[in-house]
């Protein structure tokens, strides 16, 4: 590990994290790494007009992997156990491991791989699209929140100049369930295969607050501060924006690959259940989604 230039490694180079490393590789003063199935020559990320490219290190195998200062991992949920897969050869004595997926349990996910003082969680809403290997389009603002803690600071650094907003905040709780708040509502997508526009349907839309007000109400009870209109925030925002987008479960259940139901929905339902919180809609969701992939539905 270099003290001097920091050395970060991207566990999982779907759309975010080929986003995050051509962002960090485009960047001076900064050596990336990738560890990937499939091979590719270089990074390739195509913000509106301008296309960012970037060369980084890329290893296919665990074996190849050398100690980093940052270990970013960006595999599904649902994947921890492959991405532990990369740890071992990626670990020195002063490696923290970034954690970049969906939901709110990200230090516990991997804290049985990593002692839990190492592991940074990270909320980040950055919409991007993977174009193919290497390549991915990003399609608005990338936003990263980290804790307000010497590690927190120590991330936002290794992102210096990278054209993305990484910021601290001292309330991670509060960041990471709002994002889950906003996230709720996806999986009416997944099981509809019907874009964001459906929110224009009235009775769509009040299912929609229905669903976020259940999720508010157990992030409360996990101690989050959210906002009374956050319901109606959400669905104004998905009638205000694009109606044609298509959100990651949407897009994985389309493409036939496992969808993070657990991680999302399925954390809402458990932590109702810690709480005596009911979770009726979101339990909904996380049964037909499940079924959904069990009997293979696609349509």
């Amino acid at each position: 590990m270099s003290t001097d230039t920091p050395t970060i490694a991207v566990i999982g180079p779907g759309a975010i994290g080929t986003a995050l490393a051509a962002r960090l590789a485009s960047g001076a003063g900064r050596e990336v790494v990738v560890a990937v199935r499939t091979p590719f020559r270089e990074l390739e990320l195509h913000d509106g007009e301008s296309v960012v490219r970037a060369e980084a290190s890329v290893i296919t195998d665990p074996a190849e992997g050398a100690p980093v200062d940052w270990v970013l991992v960006t595999t599904k949920a649902y994947d921890a156990e492959g991405a532990a897969r990369w740890l071992p050869g990626l670990m020195g004595e002063r490696t923290r491991v970034a954690i970049v997926q969906n939901g709110v349990e990200h230090v516990e996910r991997f804290e049985r791989f990593v002692d839990r003082d190492r592991l940074l969680p990270v909320m980040i809403d950055l919409p991007a699209e993977r174009i193919g290997p290497g390549v991915v389009r990003q399609r608005g603002p990338g936003v990263l929140t980290v804790p307000d803690s010497p590690a927190g600071v120590a991330f936002v650094e290794a992102f210096d100049g990278c054209g993305l907003d990484v910021r601290t905040t001292d309330d991670m709780r509060s960041a990471l369930w709002h994002k889950l708040c906003v996230n709720s509502v996806g999986a009416l997508n997944a099981v509809t295969l019907a874009p964001p526009r459906i929110a224009q349907d009235d009775a769509v839309a009040d299912l929609m607050r229905e669903i976020i007000r259940e999720t508010v109400a157990v992030g409360r009870a996990e101690g989050a501060v959210l906002p009374d209109d956050l319901a109606d925030e959400v669905v104004a925002a998905y009638r205000a924006g694009p109606g044609d987008g298509i959100n990651s479960l949407h897009a994985d259940r389309l493409a036939g690959r496992p969808m993070e139901i657990d991680a999302r929905n399925g954390a809402i339902v458990r932590a109702g259940a810690r709480h005596g919180v009911p979770t009726p809609l979101n339990a909904m969701l996380v049964a037909l989604l499940g079924a959904i992939e069990r009997y293979g539905a696609t349509s």
